[in-house]
């Protein structure tokens, strides 16, 4: 069997230490094997991995101007949870933790369900629970519709 593809986002951030200590409250493990005091990786599962860069060090990576994430989408993270509580709590913790808490309109289809958190430097990160099986019939409901 193949092993699961990784990912790792990379993300500039003004203060290394407030954004560390962020993520570890929402969950995320810090990796000190691939943490110094320019970067912190940190693990959220075995698969996904957030690369917290300062901003002299993500312009290693790029000639591009660093986007105010505040100001601008660069991207919108998505992560799945186990349930629409998980979902809950994971926005809750990242609140407590100096975030804020649904920046982008919460999503509650029946089947699906999410909310968003924004980090300190204003990265948004959604979290989706769905249940596979309800979305796939109301998926072929509207099919045949």
């Amino acid at each position: 069997m193949a092993k699961p593809t990784m990912i790792f986002v990379n993300l500039p951030v003004s203060n290394l230490a407030r954004a560390t200590a962020f993520y570890e409250a929402i969950g995320a493990t810090k990796n000190p094997q691939f943490s110094d005091d320019t970067a912190s990786g940190m693990v959220i599962s075995e698969t996904i991995h957030v690369m917290l860069l300062t901003h002299d060090k993500f312009r290693q990576f790029t000639p591009k101007a660093i986007a105010d994430a505040r100001t601008t989408s660069e991207v919108l993270i998505c992560l799945s949870a186990e349930s629409r509580e998980a979902v809950d709590s994971y926005v809750t913790r990242a609140k407590g933790a100096g975030g804020t808490a649904d920046p982008s309109p919460q999503q509650d289809y029946g089947f699906m369900y999410g909310r968003s958190f924004e980090d300190p430097d204003g990265h948004i990160w959604e979290v989706m629970w769905m249940d596979v099986e309800a979305a796939m019939k109301a998926q072929a409901a509207a099919a045949t519709a």
